[in-house]
């Protein structure tokens, strides 16, 4: 049997050359493709009844991929979204498949035919002023956890960085001047697919980084947790799950908000938006592709304010109808054209 028939082959070639050599892709979307092809390749073997070590690319066949997303969806509860993205890696797989192996082709075009799911589209959260404002004084600074934890949370509003770009920030990153409030302070931020962007940074995010870094060395990541080690994108989230416990009880509306790294990365863009920074701006700020992303939060703040308008709105006063209108006759006319 010919050596591309197998699957095992490929799977290693897609995961260790295409996704990490050739493409170069981010950590997370690497562990992404990984996990679905960890979950793809057993669900197929039981189908097929056969060990995966001697899965054939064509076991995988489109409507076994369809039924493997159902089970993702029915059996493991997952939501639309990540049905979606376990299908992009499927096609991702069969499309480096097909582009070496032109005898599967027609399987590759099979496969990358299943169609994606539409979903409804998610509802942004963010936090309101007074409800960041508390969630900033949340931190004790009387304590060295405190002193940690507030000049992390103000540089996650300051710059919408996600929690995985914060964690990797390093001292080296970030340009401080002497005179915040003269000079430009910025930091270096890796995001998503390794694409570098500089952020500026507030006189007070300045200062009390100054403090954090003072005498470290550049190569250490900023932000580390109690133990001295590099603060995890798991350890941010608990940062900030601590935090709006304590801010909760001063802003009790915070008590109704699911609140994570990404919703104060979208308070910090509703909050730009509504300083008056163009959109284009924004979009550069949190390290958008595409300006379709970023003008969601144009929509979310287009609705808020179309609300509150509405709120506003006073009762029409009823009019005299006007001569042309009470001509019946006319209006009979009118509506027969």
């Amino acid at each position: 049997m010919h050596d591309t028939s197998f699957v095992g082959p490929w799977v290693r070639r897609f995961l260790m050359d295409h996704v990490v050599h050739e493409r170069n892709l981010a950590p997370n979307t690497q562990r992404s493709y990984r996990d679905t092809l960890r979950l793809l390749l057993p669900a197929i073997a039981r189908r097929a009844r056969k060990p995966v070590d001697r899965l054939l690319v064509i076991d995988l066949s489109a409507d076994r991929v369809r039924q493997f997303l159902n089970d993702v969806e029915e059996k493991r509860g997952c939501a639309i979204a990540t049905r979606n993205q376990r299908l992009a890696a499927i096609h991702a797989l069969a499309r480096f498949i097909g582009l070496h192996a032109p005898e599967l082709l027609e399987w590759s075009g099979q496969v990358r035919a299943v169609p994606f799911k539409n979903a409804p589209r998610a509802q942004i959260t963010y936090l309101e002023k007074p409800e960041m404002d508390a969630v900033l004084a949340a931190p004790d600074m009387s304590s060295a956890q405190g002193r940690r934890d507030h000049p992390l949370l103000l540089f996650l509003y300051n710059t919408g960085a996600r929690a995985d770009e914060a964690a990797q920030v390093r001292i080296g990153d970030l340009t401080l001047p002497h005179v915040p409030e003269r000079d430009l302070a910025s930091v270096l931020i890796r995001g998503k697919g390794n694409k570098s962007r500089r952020c500026p940074l507030w006189p007070q995010t300045v200062c009390e980084l100054a403090a954090l870094v003072k005498g470290r060395d550049p190569a250490e990541h900023v932000f580390l947790n109690r133990c001295g080690r590099p603060i995890t994108r798991f350890g941010i989230h608990t940062l900030i799950e601590r935090s709006v416990a304590r801010a909760v009880k001063q802003v009790p509306s915070l008590a109704t908000k699911r609140v994570s790294p990404h919703t104060i990365r979208h308070t910090t863009a509703t909050h730009l938006l509504r300083a008056g920074v163009d959109i284009n701006t924004i979009r550069a700020w949190l390290g958008h592709v595409s300006l379709t992303t970023t003008n969601v939060y144009a929509e979310v703040d287009l609705e808020m304010k179309a609300k509150a308008l509405a709120n506003c709105e006073v009762e029409p006063t009823k009019k005299k109808l006007s001569p042309w209108r009470e001509d019946k006759g006319l209006m009979e006319f009118l509506r027969t054209l």
